[in-house]
């Protein structure tokens, strides 16, 4: 199925990508996809496949996917409603409304003995949160996996470590208080880390607004903007547009991870957290990235939309971190160079690890979102990195 209006797109370049995403779906590497771009007031979406492996139920635009690490932009945005409410301050101590993360104890090395400890500089703080410095997270190394650290967070069933996962055991402040129990991996501010600083930044929502996580986001963000479809639950009445998520098997083929029906995500968690717990629409992602894109309108002022969209990072913290590859401000990976046909100055937006990616390209007047169910890191599926490719050389 195809959709588009204005202009903005060869017809060649679009045909290429409709294209080379259709032979990724007749070859098995995922049952079915959505890609959507819009560029100039042209918006195209290809809905191809289906639902399920072997299944008959086609993929449609609104099919319902899990958008896993996509949800993190949504979270820093909640951050962000309340630090213009002055009811969250950027620099204030987390402690504040988050007392289990006071007086902390920091590990010498990231790869010390959890006694080996000395006391924290500083408090950790929003900022902290918001752009994954706050000491506390995953690091990307196989040294790191093999931690103490590792360990002791699998071992307390502290969900935000290691490979996504569908069930969320435990609710809000118990995670928070088991946590809590662990070091910080580094001084805050010294070190970027990924994924935790989002669950922490759903607590921080949930206590400085006194209302559930779930219900402030759809309060405050998905009613205003039209996301009907984008929630940590699919309902069971639109079962019949949900996905099932696969992941990849040692010899390459997809194997089950989530059904679509009895899904871990057709109830609702234990915590709705704001890593990875959301599911949603294209249409629905694209009203998001289309409120950022256009200055914040009605969610956000323009000032906090360029800064949560600008590097955070120190280059050292980039390089060490990330590979040297972006930068990253809050809940978003943010272009520092080129180096390829998609990689720009500038652009913005996260992927998903069960397959889904979103990036807005300013320079380029360009939205870009592909949803998939493939659950692998983002950077080793063919997928996304044949869609960003071939979306780059569509353009006019």
């Amino acid at each position: 199925m195809t959709s588009h209006r204005g202009s903005g797109f060869g017809e060649p370049g679009w045909a290429r990508l409709r294209r080379i995403m259709a032979e990724h779906v007749a070859a098995g590497r995922v049952p079915g996809l959505v890609a959507l771009v819009e560029r100039h007031g042209e918006t195209r979406i290809d809905a191809i496949g289906t639902t399920e492996l072997d299944g008959s139920v086609p993929v449609g635009p609104d099919t319902i996917f899990r958008i896993s690490s996509m949800t993190k932009p949504i979270t820093a945005v909640a951050v962000l409603i309340l630090v213009e409410e002055c009811r969250l301050r950027l620099d204030e101590p987390v402690e504040v409304l988050l007392p289990e993360l006071a007086d902390r104890r920091v590990l010498r090395s990231p790869g010390a003995p959890l006694d080996d400890t000395v006391p924290a500089q500083r408090p950790i703080t929003v900022r902290d949160a918001l752009d994954f410095r706050l000491g506390m997270g995953m690091l990307f190394s196989e040294e790191a996996f093999r931690s103490p650290y590792f360990a002791a967070a699998q071992e307390l069933g502290i969900t935000g470590f290691g490979p996504p996962r569908p069930d969320l055991p435990h609710p809000p402040d118990e995670w928070l208080r088991r946590i809590a129990t662990l070091p910080l991996l580094d001084q805050p501010g010294r070190r970027w880390a990924y994924n935790i600083g989002s669950f922490v930044q759903s607590i921080l929502v949930e206590r400085a607004s006194g209302q559930p996580f779930a219900e402030f986001l759809r309060e405050r963000i998905f009613d205003p903007l039209g996301m009907r479809d984008t929630g940590f639950v699919a309902p069971t009445a639109d079962l019949h547009r949900f996905t099932a998520a696969y992941r990849v098997g040692e010899d390459g083929a997809l194997e089950p991870f989530d059904p679509r029906e009895g899904s871990a995500w057709s109830r609702p968690p234990a915590f709705p957290d704001g890593s990875g717990g959301l599911v949603s629409t294209a249409q629905d992602h694209l009203a998001f990235a289309r409120m950022l894109r256009d200055g914040g309108a009605p969610i956000l002022s323009r000032r906090s939309v360029q800064l949560m969209t600008s590097n955070q990072l120190t280059p050292q913290q980039c390089e060490e971190s990330l590979g040297g590859l972006d930068g990253w401000g809050f809940g978003v990976a943010v272009g520092l160079r080129g180096g390829d046909l998609w990689r720009t100055p500038g652009r913005y937006g996260w992927d998903g690890g069960l397959g889904t990616s979103w990036y807005t390209d300013p320079a380029e007047d360009l939205v870009g979102i592909l949803l998939t169910q493939r659950v692998e890191p983002p950077e080793a599926n063919p997928v996304r990195r044949d869609f960003w490719t071939a979306t780059y050389a569509a353009l006019d």
